[in-house]
């Protein structure tokens, strides 16, 4: 049924305290918080992790390198100053699009941010997204600990250790 499915955010995962955060895909949540919760169990299951962040997906701000051969796409813009976070594509597999952060810039737009990080890199493609609507873990160690560890008295089992259940058992 068409407009039942729930919005899409954007989910950046900073590895350690000292890598870039990335772009690592997206999820489909109630809210930013819920988002943030079914990023963790998708993105966060096993592998290491310092800090999680989400964004609406309609927040971002977009352009290939096809786009900007046009002069108009980065036009200057109205409005105050804010911070946003710009990434560039490193790769893509399947529909899901891998980016890193090349930082943040204060700017009156996500166009302005775009055009201020070119001049610090070149990349595929580029996303911007105000910081305002960024909402993440707080980098401090109990939060990491208490999101990120890992369960050390789970006991994991392979399928195998289940056995199998033959169509006859299930019918009776």
């Amino acid at each position: 049924m068409w407009g039942t499915e729930w919005p899409r955010f954007e989910v950046i995962k900073q590895d350690t305290k000292h890598s870039p955060p990335q772009m690592v895909g997206s999820v489909h949540a109630a809210d930013p918080e819920h988002a943030l919760l079914v990023a963790r169990h998708v993105f966060v299951r096993r592998p290491a992790a310092y800090a999680l962040f989400v964004a609406p997906a309609e927040a971002f701000f977009h352009i290939t390198q096809e786009g900007l051969k046009d002069p108009g796409a980065l036009k200057p813009e109205e409005g105050s100053e804010e911070p946003y976070w710009v990434f560039a594509k490193r790769s893509h597999r399947r529909s899901m699009v891998y980016g890193d952060l090349l930082g943040r810039f204060l700017a009156k737009g996500p166009a302005d941010a775009i055009a201020q990080a070119l001049l610090e890199a070149q990349g595929v493609a580029f996303w911007a997204v105000p910081e305002r609507l960024v909402v993440g873990t707080e980098p401090k160690e109990e939060v990491v600990e208490s999101w990120f560890a890992p369960a050390k008295e789970k006991t994991y089992r392979l399928q195998s250790y289940y056995g199998l259940i033959s169509a006859k058992e299930v019918g009776e």
